[in-house]
């Protein structure tokens, strides 16, 4: 539940929106003055303000309101609690319950809702009869006065203990009631507007840097530079309809997922009026939902009576029938979910998921109560993830914001240049103003969105051409930093389900011969065969047998069939004896005609088995049948029918990575039927048979082994996050060689406190057993064993369940970093609890990839730097790639264009910033003459070179094989501003030096103070000849001429810099191709070069009247070549060999005791020092502070986590770093 931590002063709160997002609230009132100068400003200002009120809403709050406490406020400003501290505002609007139709007492002492613990009897404010709320990110928050705090409504407090649940809202609600909270809570629906194509549009033009840019375009345009300022429109337009299109469409996929569950007609009981059927858009919280059949899900309840199948493959991924209770009707005050932890989630019906077979009791239908409605359900929490994803750290953007910011500051410094220099010259203020403004916009080039867009679209294609589609172009920039990449497990790494392999019975006390289910032989009948045909959980749904798919290959391994039966299934009170087995047709003849359950003791993944009372056709007395973990069942059975050789025989196939299975039987004779209800599971599980071993493998995919191969020798780690069995994940892991042979694995168990007994950590070593031969595979026996400490030290692997993470996260805080550095294994883990998970690496300043096909991979998909769907359904929706290849090698495809992407971005940005600078410098040095170069000359650059050139640098396609090492993430690293302040050094000196030079020739003359005079002789000049430096007439200044020898010598050496800078910046092997692969961007360099050597060399009169050159002497234009040459030699050799040297630069590290500032690095160093890490074969207890972690003191539900560990990184945006201005 959300909650406000109070602040003494009253303005300031903390509200919690969710375990990841945390704001702090401030409280303002508008007043009139301030709001009616702000409006005047604006419009004096033609709307200049209001835009900077859009980029910055504080500025906006700060401006037209005055801080107060939050119970006066009219407007809340929100401040997130990362580094970025990024702002909302939201206005505070007045429910009133005066509107309802029928009269509400005033009186403060009378409750307006029945349930004593709710919200609502608390924010009502008396005699006024209205409520404060605020509206944020879809959930509604009112103003409760008692607390001084905002709470969250739609839903029913977690205080209510079982009897509240069952006492109050057992009968229903009154309508008055309903009308009440409806109007409180508003509307059960999960909506997502379709935005308007106006309102996108809107959006993205006034992103700043396209501000800036059309305030740039509209100066080109003023001064006659028309060709490149229509081209650069021209990109523009084409970007920005893009992103809107992309836009639109996520936004009208999410909308038609969504919009199918705010149609679900549902009946629910009326206190005092009985049954009535409505729209689940008028569901409240305490509402009793009757449970017809088959059935969507329109809300979160909890069953209060009869019970259920549910699939909750929304949730889970897995379309597993799971079975639901109800909740026990108990006297005690504990909140309802603490009576049974975790297990609570039997109880509740999750939104989203589907009915699919309901079990009345006997006393009428099914019935839920109402928990939580619209966004504060499972599927609404799941779409608001997707609705306002957290924001992710990527540093290319903030470090371009930062370059950005650089370069702005190069063009003021150059606008007050160029005032100076035009002012000293007694210019008239409006040529000034112009010129100063067009040195102003030379350094940021307009044409950097569409360069560094063109990167990611050509990446785009690609990836399209592998099947691999992409709904957030962004992070395909993430990809090339990928160091972690968590996978699920079914239907990821491994096919869908088990494979029966075989069954190994036993007989006096001995293992018999092998049955293959590969033959195709039928299983001999046997108590062998009747365990495997009735000791499972399966339901029979309109003809089709469903339920767990071991559970479902092992029945078909028997080809025995189901059937219902046409008795009364309340007969005996047991909730599955309308279930009949009988032989199919294909099954081994078998003296029994059928198979009936009379009774089921679930599984439970913390006994590790499941049991089942069955009665065969004919027989007076009932038979017990077990299945489990062969440990686990071995105890539970007689020793003298457990055989001798049973541990060597069950290593001999965990060994080759199958999955074992064992069962057992006993006779249990009773004188009554009826008694079957009445039996403890303790009594039915004991003195069992040993009856065999049942074979099963989990197939991986053939891609998966070769896949993660490639992403080791990567130095990729890799994670798998998943909600199967620990046990089966091992086996897996060990496999598919995620974790290498020879590697330990210690599993990690935590409980949660009990009464007197703190919180655990119980640390196991799992037995490494060598391998057989010709075996490949390592054994997953959980013992006693250890290795030897060298190796414990040097290569292990932490493997839990989500239970387990969980307690850790709330318990052991300070131990999770300890855990993750080296986690490898997490089974059983909710949706939520891989988001978590994720978000955790992420703390660690992993950049985290994610690979899953499940709609509960949702949030974790959603939450990675890059997450990648195997699925086309919802998890499609909320990952930014989907693969329409079901299995894991897109992944490298994804991170190898990334890093290609990511280079082409660096190589992009370096370029378009030197060119920039070049550009900088040369016009610099005319404006000291009151020059600049021509718009045919700015042409040349801008577009034959520049425009093309930025175009095709991205589209050089990535480098076939990983390289060890990832690219720079980050462009203020040492090497690259070392580049570009090198280069900028070289292009100063070559330019500055033919500036002061070419003033020396013997035929020189100051053209640009003659410019109509020497226009007029220009034809007579001879190109060998020499010049008189005196000219008649009277010597005056022209600003903005064009003609003079500077320019002439200036423009081929900054033209040919702009080339030499982009083949030195187009770099390819590791990451990328070599640059002649790039067969059109290979093309347009050598045609500029020769173009720009053709016009230097030539000697005709139109090329040089046309360009505004003056003609000079070969031998300097040779001069000129050399030193760019010259340039281009010692600048490609100072990038190849020194700054891109990665053996100098690790040299220099290790040399001057550099280290990586990731926090997962720091952990690793930390730890390999540690000789008591890891530890094994120990329990640890929280609170035990030798062990040097601590109980969260201020933990009370799982939104209420501190964030805060051991200085974790903390999280960034991600968004085109031009709106970060």
């Amino acid at each position: 539940m959300s909650f406000i931590t109070t602040i003494p002063q009253g303005l300031q709160n903390t509200l919690q929106f969710s375990l990841r997002d945390k704001r702090e609230v401030f409280g303002y009132r508008t007043q009139r003055l301030r709001r009616a100068l702000c409006l005047l400003t604006s419009v004096l200002t033609c709307g200049l303000l209001q835009l900077v009120f859009y980029w910055r809403p504080q500025w906006g709050v700060w401006a037209s309101c005055l801080q107060c406490p939050l119970k006066e406020a009219d407007t809340v400003l929100l401040r997130t609690t990362d580094e970025f501290q990024r702002y909302m505002r939201k206005k505070v609007f007045c429910l009133y319950l005066s509107t309802l139709k029928f009269p509400i007492s005033k009186n403060p002492e009378e409750p307006l809702v029945a349930d004593r613990h709710s919200v609502i009897n608390q924010a009502v404010m008396k005699p006024e009869l209205k409520l404060r709320c605020i509206q944020v990110q879809k959930l509604r928050y009112v103003w409760v006065n008692l607390e001084k705090r905002f709470q969250k409504v739609g839903l029913l407090e977690d205080s209510n203990s079982c009897y509240d649940i069952h006492h109050t809202f057992g009968l229903g609600l009154t309508s008055e009631e309903q009308e009440v909270r409806r109007l409180v809570c508003g509307p059960n629906t999960i909506e997502v507007e379709i935005q308007p194509i106006w309102k996108l549009l809107v959006k993205q033009v006034l992103n700043p840097f396209y501000v800036f840019q059309a305030f740039t375009l509209t100066l080109w345009l003023s001064q006659g530079y028309i060709e490149y300022s229509v081209a650069i429109i021209i990109l523009t337009v084409m970007s920005i309809v893009l992103s809107v299109y992309d836009l639109r469409q996520q936004s009208v996929k999410l909308h038609n997922l969504v919009e199918e569950h705010n149609k679900v007609q549902v009946t629910i009981m009326v206190k005092d009026k009985g049954l009535q059927e409505l729209e689940s858009r008028l569901l409240v919280p305490g509402d009793i939902l009757i449970l017809p059949g088959k059935f969507s899900l329109p809300c979160d309840a909890v069953l209060i009576e009869g019970s259920c199948v549910v699939n909750e493959g929304m949730l889970t991924g897995e379309s597993i029938p799971v079975t639901k209770t109800p909740l026990p009707q108990m006297e005690n005050t504990m909140p309802w979910k603490s009576h049974s932890l975790e297990d609570y989630r039997k109880h509740v019906l999750f939104c989203g998921t589907e009915v699919i077979l309901v079990k009345p009791s006997g006393q009428g239908p099914v019935r839920a109560v109402v928990l939580q409605t619209g966004y504060n359900t499972a599927k609404g929490d799941l779409v608001r993830s997707i609705l306002y994803p957290r924001p992710l750290n990527f540093k290319l953007y903030s470090d371009a914001f930062k370059f950005m910011v650089f370069l702005a500051c190069l063009g003021v410094v150059g606008f007050f240049y160029a005032l100076g220099v035009y002012m000293y010259h007694e210019v008239p203020p409006k040529d000034t103003a112009t010129m100063a403004l067009i040195l102003l916009t030379v350094t940021v080039p307009p044409v950097l969105p569409a360069a560094l867009t063109m990167g990611i679209v050509y990446a785009q294609k690609r990836l399209k051409k592998k099947e691999i589609f992409c709904i957030s172009p962004q992070r395909i920039n993430m990809c090339g930093q990928i160091n972690l990449v968590c996978f699920d497990k079914t239907g990821t790494l491994t096919e869908d389900g088990l494979d029966l392999w075989g069954t190994v019975p036993t007989a006096d006390n001995c293992f018999q011969k092998i049955h293959s289910f590969v033959s195709g032989k039928a299983l001999p009948w046997g108590p062998l065969c009747a365990a495997m045909a009735s000791c499972h959980s399966l339901i029979l749904l309109d003809g089709t047998i469903q339920g767990d798919p071991l559970d479902l290959k092992m029945f078909e391994g028997t080809a025995w069939k189901m059937e219902e039966r046409n008795v009364d299934s309340c007969k005996f009170g047991l909730s599955a004896s309308n279930i009949t087995i009988k032989p199919g047709p294909k099954a081994s003849q078998s003296p029994v005609e059928a198979i009936t359950i009379l009774r089921q003791f679930p599984f439970s993944s913390s006994l590790q088995r499941m049991s089942v009372i069955a009665q065969l056709a004919g027989e007076d007395h009932c038979h017990v049948y077990m299945k489990g973990a062969p440990e686990m069942v071995a105890k539970f059975c007689r020793s003298d029918t457990v055989p001798r050789n049973f541990p060597q025989e069950l290593r001999n196939y965990t060994v080759q990575g199958f999955r074992v299975i064992a069962l057992a039987h006993k006779a249990l004779k009773m004188k009554k039927l009826s008694e079957v209800e009445h039996l403890a599971r303790e009594k039915v599980e004991s003195e069992l048979t040993f009856l065999g071993l049942l074979i099963m493998e989990n197939r991986l995919k053939k891609e998966t082994k070769p896949v993660l191969k490639e992403l080791r020798e990567a130095h990729i780690r890799t994670v798998m996050i998943t909600g199967d069995n620990l046990q089966t994940a091992i086996t897996v892991a060990k496999n598919s060689e995620m974790i290498p042979p020879g590697s330990q694995v210690i599993i990690v168990e935590a409980n949660e406190p009990d009464e007197f007994v703190p919180a655990s950590v119980t640390w196991q070593l799992v037995e490494n057993q060598e391998t057989g031969p010709g075996k490949n595979e390592i054994s997953i026996n959980i013992g006693k064993g250890s290795g030897p400490d060298g190796e414990r030290q040097s290569c292990y692997h932490f493997a839990m369940s989500g239970k387990s993470y969980q307690v850790i996260f709330q318990h052991f805080n300070s131990l999770l970093p300890k855990i993750l550095v080296n986690g490898t294994i997490f089974a059983r883990m909710s949706p939520g609890q891989k988001s978590s998970l994720v978000e955790e690496f992420q703390k660690l300043n992993y950049y985290v990839g994610m690979c899953g096909d499940g709609a509960n991979d949702c949030g974790a998909l959603k939450m990675a730097h890059a997450g990648i769907s195997l699925s086309e359904q919802e998890a499609s929706v909320a990952s930014p790639f989907t693969s329409k290849i079901a299995n894991i090698e897109c992944v490298p495809h994804l991170i190898r264009e990334g890093r290609a992407a990511l280079v082409s971005s660096f190589g992009v940005f370096k370029y378009l910033t030197m060119y920039g600078i070049i550009q900088f410098i040369g016009t610099s040095l005319l404006y000291w003459q009151l020059q600049l170069f021509g718009n045919y000359q700015y042409l040349m650059q801008d577009v034959a070179i520049t425009l093309m050139v930025c175009l095709t640098m991205s589209s050089t396609h990535a480098y076939p094989k990983l390289a060890p090492y990832r690219p720079a993430g980050q462009l203020l690293s040492p090497p690259l501003l070392l580049s570009v302040f090198l280069n900028s050094c070289f292009s100063c000196i070559v330019q500055i030096s033919a500036f002061l030079c070419v003033k020396q020739q013997p035929w020189y003359c100051e053209a640009y103070r003659y410019s109509e005079c020497f226009l007029a002789n220009q034809s007579n000049f001879s190109i060998n000849g020499s010049s008189e430096r005196n000219w008649p007439g009277n010597a005056t200044l022209t600003p903005g001429s064009i003609l003079s020898f500077e320019s002439t010598t200036l423009w081929p050496i900054t033209t040919l810099n702009c080339i030499t800078v982009a083949f030195i910046f187009s770099k390819g092997k590791p990451f990328r191709k070599p640059i002649y692969t790039n067969y059109i961007f290979s093309f347009l360099l050598i045609s500029a070069l020769g173009l720009t050597i053709f016009i230097m060399f030539s000697n005709f009169q139109d090329i040089y009247h046309g360009m505004e050159f003056i003609p000079t002497v070969t031998y300097w234009r040779v001069l000129i070549f050399v030193a760019a040459l010259t340039q281009f030699c010692v600048a490609f050799f100072v990038e190849d060999a020194i700054l891109q040297n990665r053996e100098l630069w690790l040299l220099i590290k290790k040399e001057f005791g550099f280290h990586s500032k990731s926090q997962y690095r720091a952990w690793q160093k930390k730890l390999a020092e540690d000789s008591t890490w890891p530890p094994t074969n120990r329990t640890d207890y929280s609170g035990d502070g030798k062990n040097g972690f601590y109980i969260n003191r201020g933990y009370a539900s799982p939104e209420q986590v501190p964030k805060k560990q051991l200085g974790l990184g903390d999280p960034t945006t991600e968004q085109h770093f031009w709106t970060r201005l």
